[in-house]
């Protein structure tokens, strides 16, 4: 591995200029370096960081690209890192019209990750520099402690999709909250919603008379208004004052609670399991970002790509060796989802819809297709509209707000259902549906979505850490259930309880016939249940709740 040519270098210097004059952002200084196909192939199961600590799944990654890549070899052309500087690497038999495509999109990559405000709790870091230091310390632990390093990493690894990824997003440019701020936020989003249950009508005149008293008040404002709060609702302050109490443990992820929390992490022969802990955390909180915008990403590349190479001077001649490899990079598939493809033709309808006017209340209200389809007020905002979404949008808001009819009938996109031809025995795709929302949600199906789970203080037992499951329509995968909670009550250093919701029958309904002799009727219909596991001494114990 070594850092690129001074040719090389020159041309993304060159792709650089082009990238800014077309409006992309970006520092000023990059490192890119030079490596060959195994060395990408090696590179892209440790999540793109050569720095990150060594685990044996990571290794088993590796072999399995190793396996792949013999069977069907390939040039994988870039990986590039968020970090400070952005690192990127590319395939040692590129040739230069390549690399100028490779270096637009990686430039765009590098645009995304700097801008888009997903990303901003990474924009102060030098990760690979963190790794480096997180991958001696998880060394030097391993050759103290053997073999339970490992666990830990493993029992943290199981955990890691619950950091509170939003959380941190959340504290990120906030003003310090002040009492009067913390009290306005709980009357308004608990007390009002969760406790009193008020109209919306009512709570939106008591937004209305507040926003007035502080127009006539100013600083006194609070002040006035919750005086008011107070006379018709005096059990106000106890619960804003309980609030506050829980208000520190509310706020952890589960991650965070054992690591505050656990008896057995905090013993002091122990507390060098927190280092790992922390580590497997903090690495999965900087790549959150990358999980959930990946269409966007991948398409917004793909589209500065397509549209920066082909008004490049400098790959003259090279228009047809382009379009094949770009084919083969953004080509939709019938069956399957390809986000470089489904995120670049997204932008490039945003970007035309935008133009058009067509992101107006004028056009929103119009019902006729022919009339819609020849709307047009020529704004010339399409580039700022699609630099709009770049910035503040993720994959479910991207695909939630502009994945409708007009772009699924343009692309003509279908949902498949896979069926099993008993005569042949193969399987079939049929065409189940055109409409938007369920293109839709199959591309929101598909999506990252981790599983929401608490710890509510109110079910927490003395050294029993009790999860809540907030069930949102899909179940936990039960089979892994059992290997989770083994290692969460290690972590914890006690019984652990689950509460979730799984999809189970109730118990067959018995009947009688004439002679006395009991028969097992029909199933009864299934339906999602509350449950709870229970795992005390890695035993796992599990109850019907309702």
């Amino acid at each position: 591995m070594e850092l690129v040519n001074q040719h090389t270098k020159r041309i993304m210097e060159g792709c650089k200029e082009r990238a800014r004059s077309a409006g992309l952002r970006f520092e000023e200084e990059t490192l890119e370096y030079i490596v060959t196909n195994r060395d990408l192939i090696e590179l892209t199961p440790k999540y793109m960081i050569p720095t990150l600590y060594d685990y044996w799944v990571h290794d088993v990654e590796v072999l399995k690209e190793k396996g792949r890549y013999e069977l069907y070899p390939n040039n994988p052309y870039e990986t590039v890192i968020n970090t400070r500087p952005a690192i990127s690497y590319y395939n040692d038999n590129n040739p230069d019209w390549l690399n100028v495509m490779i270096f637009y999109h990686v430039l765009a990559h590098i645009d995304f990750f700097q801008n888009n405000l997903f990303f901003q709790h990474t924009w102060d870091d030098d990760f690979c520099g963190r790794a480096l230091s997180d991958k001696r310390t998880i060394a030097r632990l391993r050759n103290e402690k053997g073999r339970w390093a490992d666990y830990v990493i493993e029992f943290s690894r199981s955990l890691d999709n619950l950091v509170g990824y939003y959380a941190l997003l959340s504290r990120k440019d906030r003003p310090p909250a002040t009492l009067s701020s913390k009290k306005l936020d709980y009357y308004f989003d608990i007390f009002l919603q969760s406790i009193k249950r008020v109209k919306t009508s009512e709570y939106l005149k008591e937004i209305d008379h507040f926003n007035d008293i502080r127009q006539r008040y100013g600083e006194s404002a609070d002040q006035i208004f919750f005086s008011e709060v107070n006379t018709r609702y005096p059990e106000f302050e106890a619960f804003f004052n309980k609030s506050l109490k829980g208000a520190s443990q509310n706020r952890l992820d589960p991650v965070q609670y054992i690591l505050e929390h656990s008896e057995f992490l905090n013993r002091e022969e122990n507390r060098w399991m927190k280092l790992i802990v922390q580590i497997v955390r903090d690495t999965s909180l900087f790549f959150q970002p990358q999980i959930r915008t990946k269409i966007m990403n991948e398409g917004w590349a793909s589209f500065w790509h397509e549209k920066l190479f082909l008004s490049d001077d400098r790959i003259r001649g090279h228009e047809v060796d382009f379009a094949l490899v770009n084919a083969k990079v953004t080509s939709l598939p019938r069956v399957g989802l390809n986000p470089y493809a489904l995120g670049m033709r997204l932008f490039g309808y945003i970007e035309e819809m935008a133009d058009r006017g067509c992101y107006d209340w004028t056009f929103e209200r119009l019902s006729d297709e022919i009339e819609r389809s020849r709307f047009d007020r020529s704004t010339g905002k399409g580039r700022e509209a699609i630099f709009e979404v770049r910035k503040y949008l993720n994959d479910f808001q991207f695909i939630t707000r502009f994945v409708d009819q007009a772009f699924v009938d343009r692309h003509r996109l279908f949902v498949v259902e896979e069926r099993l031809d008993e005569q042949r025995m193969v399987w079939q795709y049929i065409v189940k549906s055109r409409k938007a929302e369920d293109y839709r949600q199959m591309v929101i199906d598909s999506l990252y979505h981790p599983p929401w789970i608490e710890i509510p203080p109110e079910k927490q037992e003395r050294n029993i850490l009790y999860l809540d499951h907030r069930f949102e329509g899909k179940q936990l995968v039960t089979e892994f259930i059992p290997a989770v909670l083994i290692g969460v009550s290690y972590l914890w250093g006690g019984p652990v309880k689950l509460e979730t919701s799984e999809w189970l029958a109730d118990e067959p309904v018995m009947s009688f016939s004439g002679m006395g002799v009991p028969e097992e009727g029909e199933a009864p219909p299934a339906k999602w249940k509350r449950v709870l596991y229970t795992m005390t001494d890695r035993k796992l114990t599990k109850t019907i709740l309702r």
